[in-house]
């Protein structure tokens, strides 16, 4: 049986995981965006290409990400394959990491850092519009 992937869920867990609320989304997504828009695309199976690659720009997620991400194989994988418990009871509990997940960690950490300057840069353009708004 073949598992169904839910982009609107996976939509959800990225930007979640980015810390990003869906008001943030829906702004960086343009005018025709708002929260409960972004609330209803979430519970979609399946969400329209072009949407998806506007996302995945917001969110600097790749689209493939939104497309093949299935939790439940994820959590399969980690479960088969590091175990704990047993680890730790035979002391072997260190970590071990290769070149390549060095450098998508490094990647990873530098785009944490862009994003985080990028959510200082709306919150400052945002202050600036309710400035003008009270000041009017």
């Amino acid at each position: 049986m073949e598992q169904k992937i839910h982009q609107g869920r996976n939509v959800k867990r990225f930007r979640e995981m980015l810390g990003i609320k869906q008001e943030a989304l829906a702004f960086d997504l343009g005018n025709d965006w708002n929260q409960k828009k972004i609330s209803m695309l979430e519970q979609k199976d399946i969400i329209e290409d072009d949407i998806l690659n506007q996302i995945s720009e917001a969110l600097k997620i790749p689209v493939e990400a939104f497309q093949k991400f299935d939790e439940e194989h994820a959590v399969n994988i980690i479960s088969n394959t590091f175990n704990i418990e047993k680890d730790a009871y035979i002391g072997n509990a260190k970590p071990v990491f290769n070149i390549n997940s060095v450098e998508e960690l490094k990647k990873l950490h530098e785009e944490k850092i862009a994003l985080f300057e990028r959510m200082l840069k709306e919150k400052d353009e945002m202050m600036a519009r309710l400035e003008k708004l009270i000041n009017k």
